[in-house]
């Protein structure tokens, strides 16, 4: 289960919807609850937040559903904030947290990758005036988009392989596999790009 959700493919209103009213909506619903941080403003967020996912034809649980990780930090930052006194604001990092996660999903799950990258891109065009190439930005979100399942694959099958020899709990064991990895995987993706000719600016500008 993944945590930002994957493109589900549909026809309902927000599928038809354009990528930009959709990053305005996920900057609605997160940015005054985080803004004000007052349990009904939190909570009040979150319950729009659902039922505008399972408008989308989504089945709840699809929508819904969540990681244990998720859930077991979301725990420790509740119970945090009760330990220091504030029970309000463990419900309102909880609700925010969830509500951010939703936010994410109503992108996600109702717009193809790439429509959300050209939307992306189409929306930083201003950042020429400061010197920065908004396409590069578009490309490294896409590239960063792209690796994440491949590190996330590859901390599963290390896990995997370490549980198999009864060495779970040995964290270099662990983590190095995966390092290395990641590094194949970013050296693997920088060659391509510049078969392709992009990053040849940068590579000069240094």
């Amino acid at each position: 289960m993944t945590l930002f959700g994957l493109y589900v493919p549909g026809s309902s209103w927000l599928h038809r919807l354009g990528a930009g009213w959709k990053y305005l909506a996920l900057l609605l619903l997160t940015i005054p609850a985080l803004a004000l941080a007052l349990v009904p403003i939190s909570l009040a967020a979150l319950v729009v937040t659902m039922i505008l996912l399972v408008s989308a034809g989504i089945r709840p649980g699809r929508a819904w559903g969540l990681p244990l990780t998720f859930w077991l930090l979301a725990a420790a930052l509740a119970v945090y904030q009760v330990v220091v006194g504030r029970p309000d604001l463990a419900v309102v990092v909880v609700a925010n947290l969830v509500t951010a996660v939703y936010a994410s999903r109503l992108l996600t799950m109702t717009t193809p990758g790439p429509v959300l990258i050209d939307a992306l891109v189409s929306g930083l065009r201003w950042l020429r005036r400061v010197g920065i190439d908004p396409e590069l930005v578009g490309l490294a979100i896409a590239v960063m988009l792209r690796s994440v399942p491949v590190l996330l694959d590859s901390f599963a099958q290390v896990r995997q392989a370490a549980r198999a020899r009864g060495q779970e709990r040995n964290l270099i064991l662990l983590v190095t596999p995966v390092v290395v990895r990641a590094v194949g995987h970013a050296q693997e993706t920088g060659s391509a790009l510049l078969a392709r000719g992009l990053g040849e600016d940068v590579r000069v500008g240094t």
